[in-house]
């Protein structure tokens, strides 16, 4: 059984893309699979929930004097709108830290328009607008916390990434895991699709006062999170308090989603290939499939279910659609 996402032209399939997603409920038990609960991948951005819940858990947070807002966007990949530019620079004057600090590397914002409009006038990208800037500085505030120096704080060996992957290791219950490096450096878990879907039950269960905090401050700044138009975001808002979502990169989504009892379950979704334009039809589908969004959620959600195709004239010639199998 898996979840299939059909790419269509005209009235001919033209590819396919195949999705792996795994549910937990409040027990970490598996109540749903889709092709293998044990697919073994990279969490990429996923994780960053936890790895602002480990600066939290630190008090360093606290220390740096972080709102919510900051916490936001510690959890985010970011878009380079203007909102999350300056929260990020906000949190590097709180630390008295500048953007050399960051070892994060640069990119031009995803925000089409910003990223035109910055070529034009001949502005270079800068570490504020890669998408990871939050959390760097929450890592650069964790290092300031423990005292630790905040050069190579990107390094698997160095205090901050410690404190991170042992308290991965205290939500997993994992003796070891597996890492590479990330897009901004940072060292990157690989782990099960059902070993992240627990990861994310944990964020939203309430019963881990730093995921709880990053959880609440994702919920109250869903723009943070990602930005205009995203799936993420569209989410977080639509859900209106009772679910997150963290997209990762190479099509990897975890799920939080706090059930009308009161409990609450964890998904973990991939897209083999990679492709992140099958993620968000994937996801609705199955979350449709498994009667976990109300009529309500479903209708604000309904434009991410099914991704029109349209060529360079802007002539629809096809589309996106997900199915699941039974």
């Amino acid at each position: 059984m898996s979840i299939l996402c059909r790419v269509t032209r005209g009235d001919f399939t033209e590819s396919i893309h195949t999705v792996f997603a795994v549910a937990v409920d409040h027990k970490g038990k598996i109540f749903y699979s889709s092709g293998d609960s044990d697919y073994f991948t990279c969490v990429r951005s996923a994780l960053k929930p936890f790895q602002a819940a480990a600066a939290i858990k630190a008090g360093a947070i606290d220390s740096a004097g972080f709102s919510n807002q900051h916490i936001a966007l510690m959890c985010a990949s970011h878009k380079g709108e203007k909102q999350h530019i300056d929260t990020a620079q906000s949190m590097l004057e709180k630390l008295e830290l500048t953007v050399n600090d960051y070892e994060c590397g640069s990119h031009y914002p995803s925000q089409k328009e910003i990223h035109i409009r910055m070529i034009k006038n001949g502005q270079d990208a800068s570490a504020l607008h890669n998408n990871c800037s939050g959390k760097h500085a929450g890592m650069l505030a964790l290092a300031k916390h423990i005292n630790q120096g905040t050069k190579n704080y990107i390094d698997s060996d160095h205090p901050v990434q410690k404190t991170i992957f042992s308290l991965l290791k205290e939500y997993t219950g994992l003796g070891s895991i597996p890492v590479s490096i990330d897009g901004c450096s940072v060292p990157t878990p690989f782990m099960t699709l059902s070993t992240i879907a627990v990861l994310f039950q944990k964020l939203g269960s309430g019963l881990y006062p730093e995921l709880d905090r990053a959880y609440q401050a994702m919920v109250k700044y869903p723009f943070l999170v990602s930005g205009s138009d995203t799936f993420d975001t569209s989410f977080i808002d639509a859900m209106g308090g009772r679910g997150v979502t963290k997209i990762g990169g190479e099509s990897i989504r975890g799920i939080s989603i706090k059930k009308m009892d009161g409990s609450c379950v964890g998904l973990a979704l991939k897209v083999l290939d990679g492709n992140f334009r099958a993620l968000s039809p994937a996801t609705v589908r199955l979350l449709e499939h498994l009667k976990l969004l109300n009529d309500d959620e479903l209708l604000r959600l309904e434009k991410f279910s099914t991704k029109i195709l349209k060529n360079h004239n802007q002539i629809e010639i096809g589309h996106i659609d997900a199915t699941v199998d039974e």
